[in-house]
């Protein structure tokens, strides 16, 4: 019941659930949009950002290993994606849930505009989203993921909560790295390695498939306990039970730095 705050810094919330929540941010809401100044697009026609789908024309991310604010945002309804605000161009748009409902980490701001990362190819993909229909709150957990150490920390208030050595990517099939974050999470008892899994918005440089899906990167654990600080898998990050039952209190939307140290 921890680490998820509303802007005016109330009370936390039950990680994963993210339910404290900041309401609709309306067109005349914090960021002092002017009324009318709103762009439509017609959403039917642009490609919607999720794991399983490639935008080219999506922006990259210009500081990759950067941290933020904590500040996340949830889509209420389907909305368009643009290249800059004001003057630039809808080039996807992001619905509502993914693993669950899809918040995104701000990455940039700007009066009426949010930037956010997403969950589509190719890897450090952002966009700039209206501040209309949008909620808003801020995670204080933090998760770095370092590759040449082959470690997980989890910060909470930059206050460590742990660290733990952690499989990652093999040579041939390496744990992208930048700042992604927590997609989702899945609970499937019939997944015999891992029943917990939590996706991120990072994809498998060198996978476009694995096991039936679209090559996401994720966290999960693993039943060998000997994957852990070995460089192994196929991009995902295989953590022991202690490391996944904390990293299950991290809410939706949390920053997740993999970097090579």
């Amino acid at each position: 019941m921890r680490g998820m705050r509303n802007e005016r810094g109330g009370s936390s919330v039950p990680a994963l659930a993210v339910l404290v929540l900041l309401g609709v941010v309306a067109a005349i809401g914090i960021f002092g949009n002017k009324a009318g100044s709103a762009k439509t697009v017609d959403l039917s026609t642009l490609t919607a950002s999720t794991t399983a789908t490639t935008i080219a024309t999506a922006p990259l991310d210009a500081n990759p290993f950067a941290g933020t604010g904590g500040v996340v945002v949830h889509p209420r309804a389907e909305a368009a994606l643009f290249t800059s605000p004001d003057a630039g161009d809808a080039f996807g748009k992001i619905g509502p849930t993914q693993f669950g409902p899809t918040w995104l980490p701000v990455v940039d701001q700007t009066d009426g505009w949010v930037r956010v990362l997403l969950p589509s190819k190719p890897n450090r993909s952002t966009g700039w989203l209206q501040d209309t229909d949008l909620e808003r709150a801020s995670s204080s957990y933090l998760v770095r993921v370092h590759t040449s150490s082959r470690t997980l920390e989890l910060f909470l208030d930059n206050k460590s909560l742990g660290t733990w050595k952690a499989g990652v990517g093999a040579k041939k099939t390496p744990t992208p790295p930048g700042r992604t974050f927590l997609l989702g999470s899945i609970i499937d008892h019939k997944r015999s390695a891992s029943p917990i899994v939590l996706p991120l918005g990072a994809h498998s440089p060198t996978l476009d498939t694995f096991g039936g899906g679209p090559g996401t990167v994720a966290i999960h654990g693993w039943p060998n306990p000997h994957v852990f600080g070995a460089a192994i898998s196929a991009g995902c990050v295989r953590v022991p039970k202690a490391a996944l039952a904390d990293l299950q209190q991290v809410p939706l939307g949390t920053l997740v730095l993999i970097d090579s140290k």
